[in-house]
């Protein structure tokens, strides 16, 4: 397996066409790393003291529409 420095020059030689599949490739992989974090962090509880926070500003009549 090439290391990292390895793959840097790699990128660094492809095609402009390629360049962009890997950089399409890569941002979707970080997304769906993103959502599968946000849905542990859910599951666990972590998340919970968003949903209070949006009730009590809901419960002030400080909550703003979108």
């Amino acid at each position: 397996m090439a290391n990292v420095d390895e793959i840097k020059t790699a990128i660094e030689s492809l095609p402009e066409e390629e360049f962009a599949q890997l950089r399409e490739w890569l941002s979707e992989k970080d997304w769906a790393k993103w959502d599968q974090q946000i849905e542990k962090d859910s599951e666990l509880g972590k998340l919970d003291f968003l949903l209070e926070e949006a009730l009590e500003e809901k419960r002030t009549g400080k909550l703003k529409g979108l």
